[in-house]
C-alpha cells in the first residue's frame, strides 16, 4: 500500500474521505487478523495503513472545522 498524499485527500469531500477511512479500517483489520495467523509477510503495510487513517482523520477534522466556521 502506498501512502497517501494530503493534496489528493485535501481534494476529496468529506463523504468520499469517510468512505475511504472505512475502507482503511477493514483493511486495517485484515491486516491484523492475518498477522495473527502468521500469515502477513509485509508487517509494514501494518504502519503504513494506520498513517493513512491519521492523514484522512486530519483532513476531515480540518474540513469540518472549515465547514463550522
Amino acid at each position: 500500500m502506498k501512502p497517501l498524499k494530503p493534496d489528493q485527500l485535501r481534494q476529496m469531500t468529506i463523504k468520499e474521505l469517510e468512505q475511504k477511512l472505512d475502507e482503511l479500517r477493514t483493511e486495517l483489520y485484515r491486516l491484523r487478523v492475518q498477522k495473527a495467523i502468521a500469515q502477513l509477510k509485509d508487517t509494514s503495510s501494518l504502519t503504513m495503513t494506520r498513517r493513512n487513517i491519521a492523514r484522512i482523520q486530519t483532513i476531515l477534522r480540518e474540513k469540518r472545522q472549515q465547514a463550522s466556521t
